[in-house]
């Protein structure tokens, strides 16, 4: 056999081992990420370095990320995915997606956090949680002579007309997690009259739900609907941004993570599984100016993590707003209401 053969030969047979597997082909095990970038990549680092397992992640939204595991159903191509709101993580081990696991580390966890893996039939566990609020540029704010909010009423103002902006709920799980909160906090159809009137002061409706902290800090925006740790990332950064826990009260995350059903590396995503909720693998979050509340009761709280005793929660039912049902109605309400009516 030529030389030009033998190459030929190993070509097809490389094409044809990424075809037909293509997680083993990319590493050792497949994570499916949706916390920020700067989160991500140390996080997956460490395990490897922990383990000696070579990882390829990939970082979407939750929501562009539940599209992604629907589509890939037949034939998986990831094995954990980590992080991102709790709702789309219930729904995915509603619809069968996800691997029912009990980790042994289990016992290491606060209870809303055990308890997010038991309303699932351990098909997902909290690994963070975070509340809801929004930031505002304050330089911009003097500068403009405009009354600083306090409450979501505030934001319906004229004067933050085309100056607020928030997720696409569609694609971010922070962004449904405000529309869940809002109709639990108001009721449904007090809520959608709030959500219109917001409507007229969004400038743009994001793919990932950090991007409005972003925008705020920057004074691209006057107003960035967030979770509050995505806002405190930015004034730790320097950002001129004063932070806000809604008067009338809020909802909170609890991020998530799952193992995808069919998984091609299973053994090495329970590693990862278990791994992930040890209080060194949790502390990487604040090295990485990412300030949730850890799950594991051991992990140290970073020193600029917004408190849930410090702001006025709602009872959130992840239950009821993470079931594939009532999740699919109120988005396709907000389609038909919200994002469609004139500006």
């Amino acid at each position: 056999m030529s030389r030009r053969m033998v190459l030929s030969a190993a070509f097809v047979a490389s094409v044809v081992a990424s075809t037909v597997s293509p997680a083993r082909a990319q590493g050792e095990l497949t994570v499916y990420c949706t916390v920020q970038e700067e989160w991500c990549r140390p996080m997956m680092a460490a395990f490897e370095r922990a383990t000696g397992i070579n990882v390829a992640m990939t970082r979407r939204s939750s929501g562009e990320t539940l599209t992604q595991i629907r589509a890939e159903r037949q034939n998986p191509r990831g094995d954990v995915w980590w992080g991102g709101t709790g709702d789309p993580h219930l729904q995915a081990g509603e619809e069968g997606l996800t691997e029912e696991y009990r980790s042994p580390n289990l016992a290491l966890l606060h209870p809303w956090a055990v308890q997010q893996a038991e309303q699932s039939g351990f098909r997902t566990v909290g690994i963070y949680a975070g509340a809801l609020g929004y930031s505002y540029n304050t330089r911009e704010l003097e500068r403009r002579r405009i009354e600083a909010p306090r409450c979501w009423a505030d934001l319906l103002k004229p004067a933050f007309r085309g100056e607020v902006q928030v997720a696409d709920p569609n694609t971010s799980g922070t962004s449904y997690t405000m529309l869940a909160t809002l109709v639990q906090l108001m009721g449904e159809e007090p809520a959608f009259t709030f959500l219109k009137g917001l409507h007229a002061n969004i400038n743009q409706y994001t793919r990932s739900g950090a991007a409005p902290a972003r925008a705020a800090a920057t004074g691209e925006s006057l107003v960035g609907i967030t979770f509050l740790h995505d806002a405190v990332t930015q004034k730790v950064g320097g950002a001129p941004v004063t932070i806000v826990a809604p008067c009338e009260g809020t909802g909170y995350e609890i991020g998530s993570m799952s193992i995808i059903k069919g998984a091609r590396n299973l053994e090495n995503a329970r590693r990862f599984f278990d791994w992930a909720l040890t209080a060194e693998a949790q502390e990487i979050g604040a090295q990485a100016r990412s300030y949730q509340l850890p799950s594991n009761r051991e992990a140290k709280i970073p020193a600029e993590a917004p408190r849930f005793e410090d702001v006025k929660l709602i009872a959130y039912d992840f239950v009821k707003y993470g079931s594939a049902a009532e999740r699919n109605r109120i988005l396709q309400r907000w389609d038909r209401e919200v994002r469609a009516a004139q500006r």
